[in-house]
């Protein structure tokens, strides 16, 4: 018999948010002035996706919108970027794919010895990235963890295609996660479905994205949502015992057709997309960060987060909103 020499970490403690914070670049474009691009108007735009405005970045970079949105979280909770273990940034817009976007970030905030690594997993990456912190944190492998969701998803939309340059803005939201004596970031329900992945792609050579914007939607709208209340189950919560639901904001009527069906009916839920627009792995960070920073839910509630997009990616899990 074999006997190994390695030595299994114990199980020690939980992990949970401990702040949040947010950044939008200044320049706002009105759904008006998009339309008008197509022959249409806001109403037109508003009817189909509930977005009014949505923010662009004029020269800011995914890594300058991360660090901004990141200082604001370390802010939150009173720590410094030397006090990170691991910085994990989770994007899909990022300009190029060497050096990693998360090691320039963890250098500008003074987390130089920290580990760092790009994390893409499109729409869902927020949620990939906040299990693998919360993992990270649970077994020792780190005791303080920076996740941030930052894209520029402007950067890549065909500015003469209708179904992409309607819904897209840019943003990032940053959690950081830290020990807890009680469980604040429930157990992952993740999968994903590269069987259709064509729906949401940037072909070789090309620098825009293609978007089957009317398959996706069915697809978010008749064929994911178990995988929230799965994520509910694993937490031991009941959805009609949520606190909030903040769901991907990919478009307002996927939304509401999502809350709809997950049953959260004494939730608050986030509809950031109508100010922000689909800011994929920044949306659930950014509307996190507006529900806590607006009053819109208590403190320590609970909170089912839902992402899904690209590759095709799903991720859900149940958190306690922090005080911070």
């Amino acid at each position: 018999m074999v006997v190994s020499t390695l030595r299994q970490r114990r199980h020690v403690r939980e992990a949970k948010i401990i702040g949040l914070g947010s950044y939008l670049p200044s320049t706002v474009v009105a759904s008006d002035e998009v339309a008008a691009r197509f022959g249409r108007d806001e109403e037109w735009v508003l009817a189909r996706t509930g977005i009014a405005t949505r923010r662009r970045a004029e020269k800011e970079t995914v890594s300058q919108l991360a660090v901004k949105a990141a200082t604001r979280a370390l802010a939150r909770c009173a720590l410094t970027g030397g006090d990170m273990d691991l910085v994990i940034v989770a994007s899909c817009s990022v300009e190029q794919p060497m050096p990693d976007v998360a090691s320039g970030v963890a250098r500008a905030l003074g987390a130089e010895e920290a580990g760092a690594f790009d994390l893409n997993a499109a729409c869902a990456g927020f949620c990939y990235a906040l299990a693998v912190a919360a993992d990270a944190v649970r077994m020792g492998s780190a005791r303080h963890v920076l996740v941030i969701g930052a894209e520029k998803m402007t950067a890549w939309v065909d500015p003469e295609d209708l179904g992409t340059s309607i819904i897209f803005g840019d943003g990032a939201g940053a959690a950081v996660v830290g020990p807890a004596e009680e469980p604040g970031i429930g157990p992952v329900a993740w999968g994903s479905d590269g069987t259709r992945a064509e729906l949401i792609e940037v072909p070789d050579g090309k620098r825009t994205m293609n978007m089957d914007g009317r398959a996706v939607f069915r697809w978010a709208t008749t064929e994911i949502y178990p995988v929230a209340q799965r994520a509910c189950d694993l937490a031991g919560v009941a959805p009609a015992d949520l606190d909030a639901l903040v769901p991907h904001q990919a478009n307002l009527r996927i939304v509401n057709a999502l809350a709809t069906k997950i049953g959260a009916t004494n939730a608050v839920i986030a509809d950031d997309v109508i100010r922000y627009g689909n800011t994929s792995a920044a949306s659930i960070p950014i509307a996190l960060d507006t529900l806590i920073t607006e009053g819109t839910v208590e403190h320590n509630g609970t909170a089912l987060l839902f992402g899904f997009g690209a590759g095709l990616c799903y991720a859900a899990q149940v958190v306690t909103l922090p005080t911070a």
